[in-house]
């Protein structure tokens, strides 16, 4: 008998494997099963829950005339490919509900995982979710009962925004995303602002994730003012790309903080306007700038690169000359504080998750769908995040000796 052909891999099972390898350091067999096991239980315990919304005709925290309500759990264990798990099965007073995800007297669940991958590596788009769960089991879901399973994170989300933050921060990043979304039939372009921190510690986190259509000076004062309520004190440095009005919001909400243009934005920015093949010269000649040793020296070295290449590019460096107040902060710092300033490792790993965001979505449903999405991306990616940043011990004495009263404040 001739062997079967294998079919081609499709670039969505292509997309489930690459986002699992990365997200759970998938190494060996093991590894494999591990993963899946993690995504199994909660998956099924949200989707019975949401089913219960569905059968009831509203969610828990709402209001009812019905006759029919909530009326416990009943633990359940199930068997997989990958062993037991046990789930709360929600119950109904009537006794009507019949789950169909896993149905009543239901106890071998072999092939559930694939589902549960799928749902995981897709995030928030629930129609696929729907086709995905009508392909496997043949069973179909609305839309509404896999939207009832997303909104299960609002409360986590709305606790993670909300959480209490250190009192200082030597360093924060705020850098913007942009992503499509639908809005009453129209498609527009929002912008996601992630609040990215260096602690004492040395640890990268993210603070929050704000989505909106506008800067302004108002703007991103709610925005700092949000932190300072949260419990942020002072920040010595904010390092951005060129935001609007962000340089008044901090010096109102936090006088004494530095404000230093993302020197990787500005590099990124000012190659735009120059052909190909001067690309890489150009970029090395821009490194003697902020490799400077000192402020002179990169005043010296600005002037030697805007002569050199003016006559062929001469808007390149334009916004050099306009933005050297928020530029030449960081002639102050050693090599070690300016490597963490200008390096740009912690926000790419943000960015690239997110890219995978709008690969597998082109459109978003909503602004809400779209912070979800977000949400689950980043928290998966800062899982990883356990270690300090190189040289930390360094950076933060040098810090301590020219900020001797501020990094105090954050001391318990």
């Amino acid at each position: 008998m001739a062997r079967r052909k294998r079919e081609p891999m499709s670039e969505g099972k292509k997309n489930i494997i690459a986002e699992l390898i990365e997200e759970y350091d998938i190494r060996t067999a093991k590894d494999i099963e591990d993963a899946l096991r993690d995504l199994m239980g909660g998956t099924i315990q949200e989707m019975l829950e949401a089913e219960l919304d569905e059968h009831l005709g509203y969610r828990s925290y709402e209001r009812s005339d019905s006759s029919n309500y909530r009326n416990g759990k009943k633990t359940k264990k199930i068997r997989g490919n990958l062993g037991e798990t046990e789930i709360e099965v929600p119950q109904d007073r009537d006794g009507t509900f019949e789950p169909k995800v896993v149905k009543k007297r239901q106890k071998d669940i072999s092939g559930i995982e694939q589902k549960i991958i799928s749902l995981y590596a897709k995030g928030m788009a629930t129609r696929q979710i729907s086709d995905t769960i009508e392909e496997i089991y043949g069973f179909e879901v609305s839309d509404g009962m896999v939207s009832d399973i997303t909104d299960r994170l609002l409360p986590q989300i709305e606790d993670w925004q909300n959480r209490s933050l250190d009192a200082v921060y030597p360093i924060v990043f705020i850098d913007v995303a942009h992503f499509s979304v639908r809005d009453n039939g129209q498609i527009r372009k929002l912008a996601a602002y992630v609040i990215l921190a260096v602690s004492l510690t040395g640890h990268k986190e993210v603070l929050s994730i704000h989505i909106g259509e506008n800067e302004s000076a108002k703007y991103w004062l709610g925005v700092l003012n949000e932190l300072k309520n949260r419990g942020v004190k002072d920040v010595l440095v904010i390092c951005v790309d060129g935001l609007s009005g962000m340089k008044e919001a901090i010096n109102a909400a936090f006088p004494q903080t530095e404000l230093q243009r993302c020197i990787v934005h500005q590099v990124r920015n000012t190659l735009k306007y120059v052909g190909a093949k001067n690309k890489k010269e150009f970029a090395n000649d821009l490194k003697t700038i902020y490799h400077a040793l000192s402020e002179d020296a990169a005043l010296k070295q600005l002037e030697r690169v805007t002569e050199k290449w003016e006559k062929d590019y001469p808007n390149a460096m334009k916004s050099w000359y306009k933005n050297w107040d928020v530029i030449s902060p960081i002639f102050k710092f050693s090599a070690d504080v300016r490597k963490v300033i200008y390096t740009a490792n912690a926000i790419e790993s943000l960015n690239s998750g997110y890219r995978r965001l709008n690969k597998q979505r082109s459109v978003f449903p909503s602004d809400m769908a779209l912070l979800k999405a977000l949400y689950l991306a980043t928290h998966e990616i800062t899982k990883k995040w356990t270690m300090p940043l190189r040289n930390w011990g360094r950076v933060l004495g040098e810090l301590e000796i020219m900020y001797p009263d501020r990094l105090t404040v954050g001391e318990t």
